[in-house]
């Protein structure tokens, strides 16, 4: 005789999907020189396109230094959300002009995740979205995603790096473009490639006085017109020099001590300089901004043309996920595309393209995809040099991740957190040098760097250089630290505002019950609640022998 199993298991997902609250055809994220000409030109082709920025953001989450290195120099305008909306628009007209062409622009609107289908999430029908304002957060619906995140830049721990002042060359240069808030009078820039002297040039016109360029290599690898404009400007220039240590107190910088160094990074007996200032700006290497296209499961490489850890894309900017689409700066940085923010705009324009034929619209891409100036050095041994000569050679031992407290000590010896009571050690390069290619992500959960707030913004490339130096690897050897959703932080009140239905609700606390996997609650006799968890009573049919 045959019986049928109806049996069902209330634990289960299946049937358990969160609503989705609004659908799109094309998600364009971040509104900078490529995501506005993606979204200008995909609209009018009848579908819907959807722009969304995160900017204005919000002062709490400048804070946490996300998602750039402020350091503490946002002026009083950023805290009046209304004023910094205006700003805004009247940064990037472009905003008006795809509000007007009909473009579903929400700005103040970050993206925290994108999900699609697969064997591990049987139950998103389609690819999603996460999103959040300032107060809410909720999912929608997307059939072509283009992300044109920009880019951020890489910390360098160095003695009172953790001073306010002590910044990202990017953030300052959103604070002074966009808000018009930056709170700086005299910096100092550390690092001198093509990217951050076009950035300092910037600041300059925006009133910001550059008293020094400071860089380890024996010369500049930047724009050499760019560096004679900053030099005749004032700016001092430093080769074969880092920053010692940044001066100061708990209000803020006030200056910076700069040491020579030798061709093994180590510094030079006196030659200390000590120069006023109350910023420093960090430009040391423009890293493309990939955590949400890296969550999302997009395969990565180092690529050294377009600046590190990167997706790849083909010729029509479409990653190894056929729906996500890369432009801009978060799919690759170069000189000469720091220079022509039209090579952004291309990029922008190719993903479009590429996204409407996708969804069966007759556009055929007529243009070529940008190829990368080729490295004026080696970007993976340069990254190194600075680790190795401004941390490393530090005078003492200043936080690398400085969310969770962890040195470069510590990083190298896989010391436990503090918290724990752990005894520590002296660390050294040694200690590591016969281990085989080493895991950041086995760094992470050993140490707990590159889990803060900034979730690794500051420390990721500092940790994968330190770990390249303990084992004798190549940067490039080395994978990064993993990002996971949510890549941009959400308060609890946030993530309560995405809506559950009633089959959500159901058994939920199965998810959570450690002895339900001995013996699962619904065939256990009396009321299971999360304060009641074992049974009275164990079914024999259920019970495991637990000393087997």
């Amino acid at each position: 005789m045959t019986t049928t199993n109806n049996y069902y298991d209330p634990a289960s997902v299946a049937g358990k999907a969160p609503p989705i609250n609004d659908e799109t055809d094309i998600l364009i994220i971040g509104a900078g020189p490529a995501g506005l000409e993606a979204a200008l030109t995909a609209i009018g082709h009848g579908l819907r396109v959807t722009l969304v920025d995160e900017n204005p953001v919000p002062l709490e989450t400048m804070g946490e230094e996300v998602p750039l290195h402020f350091g503490g120099r946002m002026g009083a305008a950023v805290s009046n959300r209304n004023s910094v909306l205006q700003t805004l628009l009247d940064a990037r007209p472009d905003i008006s002009e795809a509000l007007e062409a009909g473009v579903d622009v929400r700005l103040g609107t970050a993206v925290w995740g994108l999900f699609a289908q697969q064997p591990t999430a049987a139950w998103i029908d389609g690819a999603v979205a996460g999103l959040a304002d300032e107060e809410n957060a909720w999912l929608l619906r997307f059939k072509q995603v283009i992300v044109a995140a920009g880019r951020r830049d890489m910390g360098l721990a160095f003695d009172g790096w953790d001073r306010p002042g002590v910044m990202g060359v990017s953030a300052a240069h959103r604070l002074a473009t966009v808000y018009q808030a930056l709170d700086a009078k005299r910096a100092v820039l550390v690092g001198s490639d093509t990217q951050a002297l076009v950035t300092a040039q910037a600041l300059v016109a925006s009133g910001v006085q550059i008293a020094a360029i400071i860089e380890q290599a024996a010369q500049v690898s930047g724009d050499q017109t760019l560096l004679n404009q900053l030099v005749e400007q004032g700016a001092q220039l430093l080769t074969r020099h880092v920053v010692r240590e940044a001066l100061g107190d708990g209000f803020g910088v006030k200056g910076i001590k700069a040491v020579a160094i030798d061709t093994e990074g180590r510094p030079l007996e006196g030659s200390l300089i000590e120069i006023e200032c109350d910023t420093v700006l960090l430009g040391v290497a423009a890293i493309p901004a990939i955590e949400l296209v890296e969550a999302t499961g997009c395969r990565m490489s180092f690529q050294a043309s377009r600046g590190g850890h990167v997706p790849d894309i083909d010729p029509a900017q479409r990653t190894s996920l056929p729906f996500v689409l890369v432009a801009g700066d978060c799919a690759g940085v170069w000189p000469s595309k720091s220079l022509d923010e039209d090579i952004a705009r291309r990029e922008g324009r190719i993903a479009a393209h590429t996204a409407l034929l996708a969804l069966g619209a007759v556009i055929a891409p007529d243009e070529q995809p940008s190829i990368p100036d080729q490295p004026i050095c080696d970007i993976a041994a340069n990254r190194t040099a600075w680790v190795r000569a401004t941390t490393l050679h530090a005078q003492n031992q200043p936080f690398v991740c400085q969310c969770e407290e962890v040195t470069a000590h510590e990083i190298l010896g896989q010391q436990p957190p503090r918290y724990l009571q752990w005894t520590p050690v002296e660390a050294s390069l040694e200690i590591t040098m016969h281990n085989d290619t080493p895991n950041p992500d086995v760094t992470k959960r050993l140490t707990r760097a590159c889990m803060g707030p900034c979730q690794g913004r500051r420390c990721r490339e500092q940790v994968a250089a330190l770990l390249g130096l303990g084992a004798g690897l190549s940067v490039e050897a080395i994978a990064l630290a993993s990002f996971r959703p949510p890549v941009r932080p959400l308060s609890m009140h946030q993530a309560g505002q995405v809506e559950e239905t009633p089959q959500m609700n159901s058994r939920w606390d199965a998810w959570f019950d450690m002895p339900s996997q001995w013996t699962p609650f619904w065939l256990c006799a009396g009321e299971q609640t999360v304060a009641r968890r074992r049974p009275e009573t164990e079914p024999q049919s259920t019970a495991l022998n637990h000393e087997g």
